[in-house]
């Protein structure tokens, strides 16, 4: 980072004295000073957004480019044996070339997302196992069930873990407040358990981007950048990385996805917890958390019961099965 502070320091100082020596369109040598560190201002406001950019759009937006002079070229060819006044002439070929130039400087890099570098091989064979690569937040790696989903072989790619995350989990583990420490030590023995799988590939990166200061706003700019997967469990971040066009894995989702589906008629074995709201209703939860309502069950707590399976209501807080009794269950009830 000092490296390129100092580069583009020297850029400037370099520029404003060659603006003062040579004093473009004959001004003073204040007044060139200015327009060279001015100029090598917009280079470094230019590359600074070239970094930004993915090799793809970079690559479209130089064909696009190329494109866009050549066809300025050829118009200004024939602006220039249209008999226009020179000047008029001269007008009219300089905005050529900007709008054509800005033209397909827009849309080769619009249409640069389009390319798929991995087809071609050789240079750009690494791009598929780029893309591959997930980035891990800091909720996830506490929560420990991508260990588990890690383990069974189900992410391809390597799983990146920056630097900016580690020494938030560090912060975490070293917090005076009991349940924190414990929260952030066992995120650091999470990702040492996935360093020891075989089948896993766990990167600590060294990326980050000192001008944001959020984390989780870096999360989103080095996967945007990295072009890769973001995995989390947190809502609102995944919300705030898809608005940004960044692909999201939700471990909560896919954990309400795997759910077992139950259907109508089926029997299942419960354990009664406590009465429900209804009379003479009781309660039971599967492993999942699923809450299980049971009619005739009240005087059934505390006891493992034979239900059957009356309807199944989907919520936006989650599942709820309904049921009854087995017969047999009726009958010692009775």
């Amino acid at each position: 980072m000092a490296d390129l502070l100092f580069i583009r320091l020297a850029l400037i100082a370099t520029l404003a004295a060659a603006g003062a020596y040579l004093r473009p369109f004959h001004a003073n040598p204040w007044v060139g000073g200015v327009c060279g560190a001015a100029t090598a201002a917009v280079i470094i406001l230019f590359e600074l957004r070239l970094n930004r950019a993915s090799l793809k759009r970079l690559i479209g937006a130089a064909v696009g480019s190329l494109l866009g002079i050549i066809g300025a070229f050829l118009a200004s060819w024939v602006v220039g044996n249209a008999g226009f006044e020179p000047r008029t002439a001269a007008y009219a070929n300089i905005v050529i070339l900007l709008v054509m130039g800005y033209i397909g400087l827009i849309v080769g890099a619009e249409k640069g997302d389009l390319l798929n570098l991995a087809a071609l091989g050789g240079l750009f064979g690494g791009e598929r196992s780029r893309r591959s690569a997930k980035v891990l937040d800091t909720s996830v790696i506490i929560d420990g069930r991508i260990a588990d989903i890690a383990a069974t072989g189900f992410l391809d790619g390597s799983l990146l873990v920056p630097q900016f995350v580690l020494r938030e989990l560090q912060l975490v583990a070293d917090s005076s407040d009991a349940g924190k420490r414990q929260r952030g030590r066992r995120g650091l023995e999470i990702l040492q358990r996935m360093q020891t799988f075989g089948s896993v590939d766990v990167r600590i990166v060294e990326d980050d981007f000192p001008q944001l200061r959020d984390v989780d706003l870096k999360l989103i700019e080095l996967a945007r950048r990295s072009e890769c997967k973001l995995i989390t469990n947190d809502g609102n971040l995944g919300k705030l990385a898809q608005l940004q066009h960044v692909a999201v894995l939700n471990i909560n989702e896919l954990a309400s996805t795997l759910k077992p589906v139950v259907l109508a008629g089926e029997a299942m074995r419960v354990f009664i917890v406590k009465e429900g709201k209804e009379p003479d209703q009781g309660v039971a939860y599967l492993d999942d958390g699923t809450m299980v309502v049971v009619d005739h069950a009240r005087r059934m707590i505390s006891r493992n019961v034979e239900i059957t399976v009356t309807s199944v209501l989907q919520t936006t807080a989650g599942k709820m099965i309904f049921g009854r009794l087995a017969a047999a269950e009726v009958g010692q009830v009775s």
